[in-house]
């Protein structure tokens, strides 16, 4: 199995990428506890490519980053790349949202994603961007999810991010269509290492 770092010490997201990635003979394991990486990128995909080029030419591994947000169209895209930012909890984070939007009649939203993945030597191997379209409550709803998942709903499957299963959400999220558009490449990347 190759070592796949993916950068971040989040053990929740590596256990998500871990269900994404089964299938490949990659061994996720998360970045030192000891490395930071700024987020200066002004975009998804800037800050994804940034995340796993400086892990992997840091540690001289193959490294696996993803950046993602809340992207509400009547905000002109905001919160965007500040989403994890945009309060000092998730509460803070839907209440603001949901003072930002009211008397606003367009609720359309998405959520969206980047993942790269780079090689050893920091260069960038492959990138994909993945979206799930939306609309934001004006009240929570679900008990699951985190973030802004009781406030975004989903129209194709009539439940917010927060009331879907598991299994669904990560079929449907932008995290999982990112994936899906990953997938090709990885396995062509895979197939030029030879394993």
């Amino acid at each position: 199995m190759t070592p796949l770092i993916v950068a971040t010490q989040n053990s929740g997201k590596l256990a998500e990428m871990q269900h994404y990635l089964a299938e490949l003979p990659w061994e996720l394991q998360l970045m030192p506890a000891d490395l930071e990486i700024a987020e200066t990128g002004t975009t998804f995909s800037e800050n994804a490519i940034l995340k796993a080029t400086q892990v992997a030419k840091h540690l001289g591994q193959w490294a696996i980053a993803d950046d993602s947000g809340l992207e509400v169209m009547a905000l002109d895209g905001a919160p965007g790349i500040y989403s994890a930012r945009y309060g000092n909890t998730d509460v803070d984070r839907i209440q603001r949202l949901l003072s930002a939007l009211q008397g606003k009649a367009d609720r359309r939203a998405q959520f969206a994603c980047v993942i790269a993945l780079a090689r050893p030597d920091g260069s960038l191997a492959c990138q994909a961007p993945g979206i799930c379209k939306g609309e934001i409550l004006r009240a929570p709803q679900g008990e699951g999810g985190f973030g802004y998942d009781p406030v975004f709903y989903v129209p194709s499957v009539q439940q917010t991010f927060a009331e879907l299963s598991a299994a669904t959400k990560r079929q449907i999220s932008h995290r999982g269509e990112a994936f899906k558009a990953l997938l090709p490449q990885l396995l062509s990347v895979q197939a030029g290492l030879g394993f």
